[in-house]
């Protein structure tokens, strides 16, 4: 019902660490903690007495580990799961392997000494329990026949101020780029965007043009993410460095915590990367990858918005749409969250609304109108 709390039950095996989490959700008035449990057994336990509306999830448990504990629940009793990762190599790949399992996001370990750090984990996590309360948790299915996947998301960095893309790049005037055979597929996304993603480009054949992407996720997550991607897909996925061309058949992924741009270099087309002010409250940001595509691939583009918290993207996607080039958003049935996607809708920068099973081919359609 509207007004009632959300009730989150927090699973690690961390003394300190149920405590903390206790301490910073218990302080939102729009939350409760109903319990604390410090392994799977005990949790299951408690998820059958106390109906949580979230759980927190260590990945590394006693007894039995955190994915398939994950596992046995999205297949049993289905419910919005935030994970709680390490930032280490090993965290970042069980992260991903928990985001594909169902976990609706996560959140890393809080460091508990740095107080300033945990000020801003404390706005981090109680916005990804509200965040999760109300994310759709998708049914488990079984992967296309290309290898099992990825996955996820988002971990915003915190501002005191919302900058726009201008504080990065400056939008261009009226100036557009000529009609060319040089395709650009253009994709943002956030909160649950990392399955989205990998689910879009398993479906996209070799021969398809230079893909750019900007998913919000941490440093130590980009690598691990554009490496799994690489496995699954037909293209050529990496981390995007600066100055590397961006060519078809290949994927380019913002590395976490810098800004992607696509940039016109002759008759090539270039990623660039900036250290620059988060935008949007995100480093990288969707809005800077879109506005950069807008301004230098322009109608050659296609611009496509993903799943995701708040409005990231929203009004760079419109800019790609009055650039010329056509524009897609995810429909709200496939998102875990219809935050931005549903914003660039508001907007009025979006062509096709489509499920997210639909949006590959739709892609290659337009490609193959584009070149004609």
């Amino acid at each position: 019902m509207p007004g009632d709390k959300i009730k989150v039950l927090i699973v690690d095996d961390s003394a300190l660490v149920r405590q903390i989490l206790t301490e910073i959700l218990s302080r939102d008035p729009g939350i409760q903690v109903v319990g604390s449990a410090a392994d799977p057994y005990a949790a299951r336990e408690k998820i059958k007495k106390l109906n949580p509306d979230v759980l927190t999830l260590d990945v590394e448990m006693p007894r039995m580990d955190g994915l398939t504990f994950l596992s046995n629940l999205m297949r049993l009793r289905p419910m919005p799961v935030v994970m709680v990762s390490s930032l280490t190599e090993n965290g970042a790949a069980v992260t991903l392997q928990a985001l594909e399992l169902g976990a609706v996001d996560f959140v890393t370990k809080p460091k508990v000494d740095i107080a300033h750090a945990l000020d801003d984990y404390a706005l981090e996590i109680r916005e990804k329990v509200r965040m999760a309360a109300g994310a759709k948790v998708q049914e488990r299915r079984a992967p296309p026949p290309v290898v099992a996947a990825a996955a996820t998301p988002t971990r915003p960095t915190t501002t005191p101020e919302k900058y726009s893309a201008d504080v990065i790049l400056q939008r261009q005037g009226q100036r557009r780029p000529f009609k060319t055979t040089d395709s650009i597929i253009a994709i943002g996304a956030s909160t649950g965007g990392t399955e989205a993603i990998k689910e879009v480009l398993i479906r996209l054949p070799q021969q398809c043009p230079g893909v750019v992407i900007t998913q919000h996720i941490p440093e130590a997550f980009s690598g691990p993410f554009a490496r799994r991607m690489d496995s699954v897909s037909a293209l050529s996925v990496c981390e995007a460095q600066d100055g590397q061309q961006v060519m078809p058949g290949h994927a380019y992924i913002a590395p976490g915590d810098r800004h992607l741009m696509l940039v016109r270099d002759g008759a090539r087309y270039v990623c660039r990367l900036s250290d620059g002010p988060p935008v949007n409250r995100h480093r990288p940001s969707v809005d800077v990858l879109f506005r950069s595509v807008a301004a230098h691939a322009g109608l050659n583009a296609v611009g496509v918005i993903l799943t995701g918290m708040g409005d990231d993207g929203a009004q760079g996607l419109k800019e790609i749409h009055e650039a010329g080039a056509p524009t897609i958003a995810q429909d709200e049935q496939t998102s875990v969250v219809w935050g931005m996607p549903g914003q660039a809708v508001k907007l009025g920068g979006v062509d096709k609304i489509l499920p997210l099973e639909a949006i590959s081919a739709q892609i290659m359609r337009l490609v193959e109108e584009h070149n004609r």
